[in-house]
């Protein structure tokens, strides 16, 4: 059996979280010895097909028309649409039809969380959703002094404090947040890490970005070893979204051993513990009062476990897991 792993306009998505979930995948299947291509024009067996676009909607009904079975992969839900990007109100009329479409036609679907799971099972599709975690390569997150002296070198950082974010600049990734946090803390370099293109900037963003304390830096897209190394040597991934369908990031910075203060949101109610693996805050007082803590106790036993947890989601396991859906759905389609 020959698996089709489908991202349409793969070069405009690398930079983002889909884009880090293309290459999960490939590297997870790879590990698993699974035969896959990411070339549509190649003959395959089923189509695990990852975007919601136009050419992602002609593919499944091609697929469908042909007898070829297909998954569709749930990064997305009509919950973490919504406060993202500029004019996003409008562009449901597009977006919601798209991905009720695409999720409505799939023969089942995958999705990385048990929320992301209970949210598309709640629209109603009457479609199987399994659920399976992005997963993370350990090896690439493992301690590297090289990486945390080129971020060193990349800020002019000596021995600064740090506390990190990533994401691309939306609304509902909190990073007006993350501003009004780093206020209370004129002394430590706040580093919000992603980049968006202006037109798809809302207005409340670039209002806040305008606005924002001289104490954050916004580099934009930076090479990811640089990045690596930020989380090697950052007090905190500071991550105040407030939806997610898993968050990657998150998993990043598990895997790299570095403390992690979430939103207490529901993607990580059944995964993430406050004070066991991580910390949680629902609001800015909240995080600054985290950060107070993390920054005046011994994190090491919630790091380790914040580890441990991320060695459940690695890539191997993640690759094991996508062979035996695609075998099962194969199976029961051709019988």
């Amino acid at each position: 059996m020959k698996v089709l792993l489908y991202f349409e306009n793969a070069d405009s998505i690398k930079k983002s979280g889909i884009g880090r979930a293309m290459r999960h995948q490939m590297e997870a299947l790879t590990r698993a010895g699974v035969d896959f291509t990411i070339d549509r024009r190649e003959k395959f067996d089923l189509a695990h097909i990852n975007t919601l676009y136009t050419k992602s909607k002609k593919l499944l009904k091609k697929c469908n028309k042909e007898g070829i079975p297909v998954i569709v992969h749930g990064h997305s839900t009509y919950e973490d649409f919504r406060d993202s990007f500029a004019l996003w109100k409008m562009m449901t009329v597009w977006f919601y039809p798209q991905l009720t479409y695409m999720y409505k036609h799939a023969g089942m679907i995958i999705t990385p969380t048990e929320y992301s799971k209970k949210l598309i099972e709640s629209y109603g599709f009457n479609k199987k959703v399994v659920a399976i975690s992005n997963g993370i390569s350990l090896e690439d997150y493992a301690q590297s002094e090289e990486k945390v002296n080129a971020f060193k070198k990349h800020f002019n950082i000596t021995n600064e404090k740090v506390i990190i974010g990533i994401g691309l600049p939306f609304q509902r990734k909190g990073i007006h947040d993350f501003f009004e946090v780093a206020r209370n803390y004129p002394d430590i370099k706040f580093i919000w890490f992603g980049h968006l293109a202006s037109i798809l900037v809302s207005r409340f963003v670039k209002k806040a970005i305008k606005h924002k304390p001289d104490n954050v830096i916004m580099p934009g897209y930076i090479d990811n070893d640089i990045i690596k190394g930020a989380m090697q040597y950052a007090e905190l991934l500071l991550f105040p979204s407030y939806e997610e369908t898993e968050g990657i990031v998150v998993l990043e910075a598990l895997a790299s051993k570095c403390p992690v203060l979430v939103r207490d949101i529901g993607v990580y109610e059944d995964w993430l513990t406050d004070g066991i693996n991580c910390y949680k805050a629902k609001d800015n007082q909240g995080f600054k009062e985290k950060i107070d803590y993390i920054m005046s106790h011994d994190n090491k036993v919630v790091i380790n476990n914040g580890y441990n947890l991320a060695k459940e989601r690695n890539l191997s396991k993640v690759g094991e897991e996508l062979k035996a859906i695609y075998t099962e759905y194969y199976n029961s389609v051709k019988k």
